[in-house]
């Protein structure tokens, strides 16, 4: 027989599961209004991308650039730097282990090869993930992954390129998550430094009769890191947008859940009601005959 206690209990697990539910239905929504916010940036910041990759290839088929820094390979592949974009918070699905098992496979393949791998770490998830495996990260930001600026690229980027500039890296990769679609978003990994000259090929050269001030190599050398630092921000406007998109995927789901548990909890307290309510009525019946009985 159920009693009164088994259905307090009840009520009180499905009072609990309803204020989940609100919370986890207030978080699909901001996700899913945040995902509009971080495409529409990710738009913004293409022009700028594109246009400095165009001066930069206009400029490349008039002047050489294999000379820069950034973009000489090194004699020897020693150390190489792995920049890991995951997100601060959880609750974003597989989102955060999906790129670190792409990172995971590249420190495995790197690291065969007899190379040390240093890690630069953007977000908590992939530091609490490399702490517990015993690996300190060279580099850490938090608070970036939500909505990164370009002052957090630039942070990011300067720090591997100023590595890569005194020998202290030989090879530097970004890894992040490239945002298809709000139901696709595909782990990617990317060569950050040496920037290859080959992307700055097919250029048209730029007429003679533009005058530079600067001159060509001095706005060379400006732009090259500018572009690298474009890169880092797209990368980390992909996996804004490719956070808020798993999480309001997961979000939904809790929420869908939320609904089943409610559901099977109220039937369930619903039989026990009946059982109550048929037991004290077969208890009436049965005193009400013992009574005419008597």
């Amino acid at each position: 027989m159920a009693g009164s206690g088994q259905i307090r209990q009840l009520r009180r697990r499905i009072k609990s599961v309803r204020s989940t539910q609100k919370i986890t239905r207030a978080m699909e929504m901001i996700a899913a209004s945040r995902i509009m916010k971080a495409q529409r940036r990710v738009g913004e910041a293409r022009p700028y991308a594109e246009q400095i990759h165009e001066v930069i290839r206009g400029l490349a088929a008039s002047n050489a650039v294999s000379d820069h820094p950034l973009l000489a390979e090194h004699d020897a592949i020693d150390r190489v730097g792995l920049v890991i974009a995951t997100s601060d918070r959880g609750l974003a699905g597989a989102y955060n282990a999906n790129v670190l098992k792409i990172a995971d496979r590249a420190i495995r393949q790197e690291e065969e090869q007899g190379r040390e791998v240093d890690l630069y770490l953007v977000g908590r998830k992939s530091e609490g993930y490399f702490k517990y495996r015993g690996r300190t990260p060279t580099q850490l930001w938090t608070g970036v992954s939500d909505q990164p600026t370009y002052d957090d690229a630039r942070a990011v980027a300067e720090t591997v390129m100023d590595a890569y500039r005194k020998g202290e890296l030989d090879r530097v990769w970004l890894i992040y998550t490239d945002f298809k679609s709000s139901l696709t978003q595909v782990p990617h990994r990317m060569q950050l430094l040496p920037v290859e000259a080959e992307e700055f090929e097919g250029g048209s050269e730029i007429p003679a009769e533009f005058m530079f001030e600067p001159d060509p190599d001095d706005i060379l050398a400006l732009l090259i890191p500018r572009y690298v630092e474009a890169k880092v921000f797209h990368g980390l406007l992909e996996s804004a947008a490719s956070e808020h998109a798993s999480r309001q995927r997961a979000m939904k789901a809790a929420t869908d859940n939320a609904n089943d548990v409610i559901n099977k909890l109220s039937r369930v307290m619903n039989q026990a009601r009946q059982d109550q309510i048929t037991t004290e009525i077969s208890e009436i019946v049965g005193g009400a005959e013992a009574l005419s009985g008597n």
